[in-house]
């Protein structure tokens, strides 16, 4: 799999791989792909900061890049205690309500206090680059689209690509103008945030706009070799992956939490919903008995970003403590129907490239 990604950043495989856990991403880069981590669950930049030192010691000086939450324009907003107070009533007494039918029981009482995902918060992205940029990662991406312009001139000044995820043609070629190295079309089936066309259309529209300025990378879907090779066969030049690492060894969420891994392994293609209840904006989640309530008659309509992540953090930690699969609160892509066994990284990505090599071969054969 030769393409101008290996050469571009420094990697053997064009495989980009992205998760919330440093075990992940440092494997996936010694594997010979880009980790990328997730910075979105730090809310204290000094925790990521230990983490980024633990990657840089950790990848045997291969790259690796840091993924961010950020929109391009800086909004307005307050702290966690100020957002709490625009959260209505009525929201949380349907949280906890639901709780209640659920049998969820609460938190312990020695449980230390949450403050939520303070990372959808503009203010603390920022602190994510800042942290970021004092580390030799090789990209930083980021999931809202193109970053501030002073962000991507400080990234450029250090030698750091910069990549953006992109639902749309209209918005890739925004993400160009803007200054973006990458673009990442992701397609409806991804997990997380995304938007509503399939990969199968986007990606080649998506390459149409703007390949012969920047590369493009395929994201949505993509869990064995021979997605790779479609991706690749519709002109991208690599891909990203996040669902497909959830049960690996090294996600150490997965391994303290064995309802999350269990509900994951035992998914089909069609236990996922695209909901607003995550974090306030689309994103793609494991449908179970949570997202369900959310989805009955008289239930309120989601908040927007960052509130309805406050809203539900609390939940979510009872949720995941309950023990119990059919209600674990997780993104995720329709690839979870893959998703069936516990692998190392390392195991994972020598099936990816094997498969991928042996269908380009045979489709070369083809013709």
């Amino acid at each position: 799999m030769r393409t101008t990604l290996r050469a571009l950043v420094g990697i053997e495989h064009p495989i980009l791989g992205f998760s919330p856990s440093e075990h992940v991403a440092a494997a996936i880069s010694r594997a010979g792909g880009l980790g990328v981590l997730g910075c979105v669950r730090f809310n204290d930049p000094a925790e990521l900061d230990a983490v980024l030192h633990w990657m840089d010691a950790n990848t045997e000086g291969k790259p690796y890049g840091v993924d961010v939450v950020m929109p391009a324009r800086e909004p307005a907003e307050g702290a966690a205690v100020d957002l709490g107070s625009l959260i209505p009533a009525a929201h949380r007494e349907f949280v906890e309500d639901i709780l209640l039918k659920l049998g969820v029981p609460p938190l312990p009482d020695d449980s230390p206090a949450g403050d939520g995902v303070l990372g959808w918060l503009h203010s603390v992205a920022r602190q994510h680059v800042d942290v970021a940029l004092a580390h030799p990662a090789r990209l930083i991406a980021n999931a809202l689209g193109p970053p501030p312009p002073d962000v991507i001139a400080r990234a450029h000044s250090r030698g750091m690509l910069v990549a953006a995820l992109a639902g749309k043609a209209a918005h890739a070629r925004g993400h160009v103008t803007s200054g973006v190295d990458i673009v990442v079309a992701q397609g409806y089936e991804a997990g997380g945030h995304t938007g509503e066309i399939a990969s199968m259309v986007l990606i080649p529209e998506i390459v149409d706009a703007v390949g012969g300025q920047a590369p493009v990378l395929a994201a949505g879907g993509i869990g064995c070799g021979r997605q790779i090779a479609a991706a690749l066969a519709l002109g991208a030049v690599g891909v990203w992956m996040g669902s497909a690492w959830l049960t690996t060894r090294e996600y150490a969420l997965a391994s303290a939490a064995p309802a999350l891994r269990d509900a994951l392994l035992a998914a089909t293609s069609s236990d996922t919903v695209r909901s607003r209840i995550y974090s306030g904006k689309p994103a793609r989640l494991l449908r179970n008995r949570w997202t369900q309530a959310w989805a009955e008659p008289g239930a309120p309509e989601p908040l927007p970003m960052p509130l309805q992540n406050l809203l539900v953090s609390d939940a979510h930690r009872r949720l995941m403590r309950s023990g119990r699969p059919d209600v674990v609160p997780m993104p995720v892509g329709q690839i979870v129907g893959r998703m069936n066994e516990v692998r190392p990284v390392a195991e994972v990505m020598v099936d990816l490239v094997r498969e991928t090599d042996e269908t380009l071969a045979r489709l070369g054969g083809l013709g």
